[in-house]
């Protein structure tokens, strides 16, 4: 078993939480809860990883996110 992190923002526009995966093309999805949006992530990390199976080693490790501060 694996943990992927997941980056979750809020879309106020659409009123939608919207959901990626740092380092894996083509994981990201969108729902209306959090519970909905973890078990869509869950889905389309599995599909993603599927088509790459052949370079699953070559996946990046996320090492985390960073604050930047601004003063504007």
């Amino acid at each position: 078993m694996r943990t992927f992190p997941a980056y979750v923002e809020w879309d106020a526009e659409t009123n939608l939480y919207v959901g990626t995966v740092p380092g894996i093309v083509g994981a990201h999805t969108q729902a209306v809860t959090l519970d909905e949006l973890q078990k869509n992530l869950k889905e389309v990390l599995e599909l993603c990883l599927e088509e790459q199976k052949e370079s699953l080693e070559n996946i990046p490790h996320f090492v985390g996110f960073q604050q930047i501060e601004l003063s504007i």
